[in-house]
C-alpha cells in the first residue's frame, strides 16, 4: 500500500530535524503520567537521530486544549519523562512556534533534543494552516513523522510541514506501515480477521474491505448481535443497528460466494441489567444465539464460540483483530476477549492488533509481548484497515 522513505534512507548528520511524535498520553490530577507506551514506542527513532548527529527538535499534541494556550495540557510531564530516560534534559519550550521554541531550536546541538510545547495550544494546528506549518518547518532542515495516531488527519504538523521539508518515516510508522501493510496486502494464509466492538456501522467500512481478502472473517461484540437478527434470531435487549440488517445479509451472502468463512457466535453470556458502574458484580447466563431470551441483553461471546474462534485462529498463519469480544471493562464479561487474546498469544501465526479497544485489552492482560505488532493508533488503524489513504503517510516522500 505503501513504500516511504525511512530515517535509514537520508543523511542526518549535523542537520536540525523536526520530528513528530505522538506524546499524548494520560495523566493523573497531579499530572503524573499513567501509561508511558506512547513515550516508549517514540524511543528508538529519537535515540538513531541522535547517534547519527542530529539535533532532534520534538514536537506533539496532548489531550484538547482547543486551540488555546492551556497549562493543564502543557508537555513538561514528557519533558521530564523524557530527560529521565534518555540520559539529559530535553528543554522544553514555552511555546510552539514563538521566540522561545525559536530560540531552543537555533541552540539545540548534534546529540541534544528540545521539546516544543504542545502543538495544539494553536487552531492553526488542526486547521493545517500553511502560514503556521511554515513556521514550524522553518526551524529543521528534515521531517520526520512517527505519530502514526495522528496519521489519518491533515494537520500542520503531519501534512503541512511536508510541502516545506524533506520528509521521511520514523521506525514507529516505518513498522505499521510494514506489518499491517504486508497483512492486508500480501498475507501468509490463511488469512483470519477478528472484528468486534459496540456498532456495525463504525466498522462498515473494514467488513467491506476485508470481505475480499480475507479466508475467515470472526465477528464479535455488540456489532455480532445485528448479524444473528439478520440470520432471523431474536436478540432480546442485545445492542442492534436494525439500519444495517439488510447490509449484515448482504455480507453474509457475498462471503459465502466468495468462499470465505463468515463466523458469527453460537452461544452469548447474557445479563438481565447492564452493568452499572461498567466494572460492578454482574449475573450472567449463557444462552445459544438461537434462543436468547426477550428480556436479556447479549454482552460477550459465550464458551462454545470463544472455542470455535479460538480454533479459526489456531489454523491460521495471519491475524488481524480489532475490537473486543465483549464489555471487556467488567471483568465477568471479558472472558471472551481474553480468549481471543490467549488464542492470538500462543499462535504461531503473524498476530496484528489494531488498536483502541483491543489493544487496551491485550496489555491490560499482559499479553501484549505475545503479539507480532501492535498498532499505536485507534482511528488511523481503523482507517487503514479499511483501505484508506492516510494523509499523513501519503506525503512522505516515496522509497
Amino acid at each position: 500500500m505503501y513504500n516511504k522513505k525511512t530515517i535509514e534512507d537520508i543523511n542526518v548528520s549535523g542537520k536540525k530535524v523536526l520530528v513528530r511524535c505522538d506524546f499524548n498520553v494520560p495523566l493523573d490530577a497531579d499530572k503524573n503520567i499513567t501509561d508511558e507506551t506512547r513515550i516508549n514506542a517514540a524511543l528508538p527513532t529519537i535515540r538513531y537521530l541522535l547517534d547519527k548527529g542530529a539535533a532532534v527538535i520534538l514536537c506533539s499534541h496532548l489531550g484538547r486544549p482547543k486551540g488555546e494556550f492551556n497549562m493543564k495540557y502543557s508537555l513538561a510531564p514528557v519533558a521530564k519523562r523524557l530527560s529521565e530516560k534518555l540520559g539529559f534534559e530535553v528543554k522544553l519550550a514555552s511555546d510552539v512556534i514563538g521566540e522561545s521554541a525559536k530560540k531552543l531550536a537555533a541552540e539545540v546541538k548534534p546529540g541534544e533534543a528540545i521539546l516544543l510545547e504542545n502543538l495544539r495550544f494553536h487552531a492553526e494546528e488542526e486547521k493545517n494552516d500553511p502560514a503556521f506549518a511554515k513556521e514550524l518547518a522553518s526551524m529543521a532542515d528534515v521531517f520526520v513523522n512517527d505519530a502514526f495516531g495522528t496519521a489519518h488527519r491533515a494537520h500542520a504538523s503531519t501534512e503541512g510541514v511536508t510541502h516545506y521539508l524533506p520528509s521521511v518515516a520514523g521506525y514507529l510508522i516505518g513498522k505499521e506501515l510494514d506489518v499491517m501493510g504486508k497483512a492486508l496486502t500480501n498475507p501468509v494464509r490463511p488469512f483470519v480477521a477478528i472484528l468486534g466492538g459496540a456498532k456495525v456501522k463504525d466498522k462498515i467500512g473494514v467488513i467491506t474491505n476485508l470481505i475480499d481478502k480475507v479466508d475467515a472473517l470472526l465477528i464479535g461484540g455488540g456489532m455480532a448481535y445485528t448479524f444473528i437478527k439478520a440470520q432471523g434470531y431474536e436478540i432480546g435487549q442485545s445492542l442492534c443497528d436494525d439500519s444495517k440488517i439488510d447490509y449484515c445479509k448482504e455480507m453474509m451472502e457475498k462471503a459465502k460466494a466468495n468462499g470465505v468463512k463468515l463466523l458469527l457466535p453460537v452461544d452469548t453470556v447474557c445479563v438481565k441489567a447492564f452493568p452499572d458502574p461498567i466494572d460492578a458484580p454482574v449475573e450472567t447466563a449463557v444462552y445459544p444465539v438461537t434462543n436468547m431470551p426477550a428480556d436479556m441483553e447479549g454482552c460477550d461471546i459465550g464458551p462454545e464460540t470463544m472455542k470455535l474462534f479460538a480454533d479459526a485462529v489456531k489454523g491460521s498463519k495471519t491475524v488481524v483483530w480489532n475490537g473486543p469480544m465483549g464489555v471487556f471493562e467488567n471483568p465477568t464479561l471479558a472472558a471472551g476477549t481474553l480468549a481471543v487474546a490467549k488464542a492470538m498469544a500462543e499462535s504461531e501465526a503473524t498476530t496484528v492488533i489494531g488498536g483502541g479497544d483491543s489493544a487496551a485489552a491485550v496489555q491490560q492482560m499482559g499479553l501484549g509481548d505475545k503479539m507480532t505488532h501492535i498498532s499505536t493508533g485507534g482511528g488511523a488503524s481503523l482507517e487503514y484497515l479499511e483501505g484508506k489513504e492516510l494523509p499523513g503517510i501519503a506525503v512522505i516522500q516515496n522509497a
